[in-house]
């Protein structure tokens, strides 16, 4: 199947976003009144069914995620939509192991659940949200035959829609939109959950081949939409288990991982070996007044580096303790485990984690105005950077060497080891937006504002105007703004596969220079590229910064400052070893 979509041949169909926004509304009013008429549709969707769904699901997707990564439209070798859609799913799968229940809306909503804290990149958030959509469509609902998945469906087009400022035609909204669209319209009293689903799948694959009319880009990069693409996979997944076929089944050794965590007891954990603990509670009924700060204080009696997230029925805390039992006993206390993990520390790891985490504990005890006013969690791609940044004023660094895109949940984790009134994010990545806004949606224990810095390059000029002092966030975001109107930048990168575009030629090996979105040039070396890539940046520049990748030498990366002071001698050059992988050159000219 994998060869089948790399291999699509294209339509004709196109439609418009506004029409594509009236279809949307019009299906969905139509659609709520038939649900409420009831439905004489055959068979109903269990929980217990649903869960093997889902492992199908992730499974297919898991197998093909390498193929869903190469529909990058770039040809540049950190595509990775099928790591970000399969890691977000298995977020959700690792959620559902330890339930034992057929009931529809409590595996729904703890898949999705989990799935929103293990979102990784744009695809990988709007995947959550699509199944966040239809968790909610399913409310109360213990069983669901055709007719209510396919409202509940609908519902997970309009969540997922909601999750784009100004959403794109021709990306997995559309095919998600089209294929719900499409099963709902196949719905008749002798529709089963079976037929469907199969319905479901027939029409992702089918409006996948037609993305590349909705947009140029793909249809230029000789591609078809990667988002979709990861999308027909899992619910082709769902459709094999209903149709009996093979799909590979992780479930017995997920099991088998939970069941041999180890036994724990007072006796065996008093001796001054601290354990690093980690539990996913589902709260009781009786958890709607749950209080954060009681639990947090209750567990800084018994451990330290404690760390609570609180979103909706759900609980997930961190603690350091050398009796773990205790941190789990006090977590059951609340309601039921969802999931688990209890890691030995050495002692290196302890003194580390002790000094790290040593000012954040004290200050959690302490009133409001403790808190430190502003704080900057930052995305980092290599050493040299990361200590840039720090030295820059960034709190809180989140490395994501090797293209790996931060989850929700490290955002969230990164938030709470902060101490502060007001946390600026700086994504410095397109692909980490959705994730961090998504983030600093969920948490309330301070002000999150995500700034706009989609590249490294844009990260560093933002860091650079960034005023501590300033206690106004608007204020604070119009400084760095005006910043990043002013700065442009650009990176060089090893070309994937071969590709036209925008009348460029590329072929697998030479070297692009990517200017803001775009590409800019191509030439056979790095080095060429930078050059030429550094010249062009320049225009109307006097400044400019060159973070130089660890397979580029020092060398090479000061004859790269030679040549660019030969040609334009009165530009200002600093020059760092980023220790970025993938990336030979990043440039920021001011």
């Amino acid at each position: 199947m994998a060869r089948a979509i790399l291999g699509m041949g294209i339509s004709t169909r196109t439609q418009s976003a506004s029409a594509a926004k009236a279809r949307r509304t019009d299906s969905s009013e139509k659609q709520r009144k038939t649900h409420r008429c009831g439905s004489s549709s055959k068979e109903a969707l269990g929980g217990y069914l649903f869960a093997k769904m889902a492992r199908g699901g992730a499974a297919e997707l898991r197998s093909n995620a390498e193929e869903v990564n190469r529909l990058n439209v770039f040809p540049v070798p950190d595509g990775d939509t099928g790591d970000n859609m399969s890691l977000t799913i298995e977020s959700g799968i690792a959620a559902i192991e330890p339930l034992k229940t057929d009931d529809l809306t409590e595996v729904m909503s703890t898949l999705s659940h989990g799935m929103l804290l293990g979102a990784r990149g744009n695809s990988g958030v709007i995947l959550s949200q699509f199944f966040a959509g239809a968790a909610a469509g399913l409310e109360n609902a213990k069983q669901a035959d055709a007719l209510a998945l396919g409202a509940a469906l609908r519902v997970g087009v309009e969540r997922a829609y909601g999750t784009v400022v100004t959403p794109t035609e021709g990306t997995i909204l559309t095919v998600a939109r089209e294929a719900v669209d499409y099963a709902i319209s196949k719905i008749t009293p002798k529709t089963t959950v079976k037929s469907f689903f199969a319905d479901l799948a027939d029409e992702i694959y089918a409006s996948l081949k037609r993305t590349p009319d909705l947009l140029p880009q793909l249809k230029a990069a000789g591609v078809v939409d990667s988002g979709g693409a990861g999308l027909f996979y899992i619910i082709d997944g769902f459709r094999r288990v209903l149709n009996g076929e093979a799909v590979r089944d992780d479930t017995q050794k997920s099991r088998e991982k939970l069941d041999t965590l180890p036994k724990i007891s007072a006796e065996s954990s008093g001796h001054g070996t601290f354990y690093c603990t980690e539990a996913l509670v589902k709260l009781g009924k009786d958890c709607k007044d749950f209080d954060t700060d009681r639990l947090r204080c209750e567990l800084s009696a018994i451990g330290d580096s404690v760390a609570t997230v609180h979103t909706g029925d759900m609980l997930k805390i961190h603690a350091h303790s050398t009796s773990p039992e205790k941190v789990l006993g006090l977590a059951h206390e609340y309601g039921e485990f969802l999931s688990v993990k209890v890691e030995n520390m050495t002692i290196q790891e302890l003194e580390n984690a002790k000094k790290s985490n040593e000012s954040f504990t004290n200050k959690q005890g302490n009133d409001h105005a403790a808190k430190k006013e502003n704080a900057i969690v930052a995305i980092s791609i290599g050493d040299g950077i990361n200590a840039i940044f720090k030295e820059l004023g960034a709190d809180k660094i989140i490395s994501c060497a090797g293209g790996k895109n931060p989850s929700v949940g490290d955002f969230i984790d990164a938030f709470e080891e902060l101490c502060a009134k007001r946390i600026f994010v700086l994504p410095n990545n397109s692909n980490v937006m959705l994730a961090a806004k998504q983030a600093a949606g969920i948490y309330k224990r301070a002000e999150v504002t995500v700034l706009e810095t989609k590249s490294i390059g844009t990260g560093y000029a933002a860091l650079a105007v960034f005023d501590h002092e300033i206690l106004d966030t608007d204020r604070q975001i119009g400084n760095v703004m005006r910043e990043l109107d002013a700065v442009r930048d650009g990176y060089v990168s090893p070309a994937a596969r071969d590709a036209e575009i925008d009348g460029i030629r590329i072929r697998r090996g030479d070297a692009i220079g990517i200017a803001g979105k775009r590409i800019a040039l191509c030439r056979k070396s790095a080095f060429d590229t930078a050059l030429e890539l550094a010249t062009a940046l320049l225009k109307d520049r006097s400044h400019l910064t060159v973070f130089y990748g660890a397979d580029t030498t020092d060398k090479s990366a000061r004859r790269l400052e030679r040549r660019i002071r030969n040609r334009l001698p009165s530009t200002e050059i600093f020059l760092y070893n980023g220790g970025q992988d993938i990336f030979p050159y990043i440039l920021v000219a001011r």
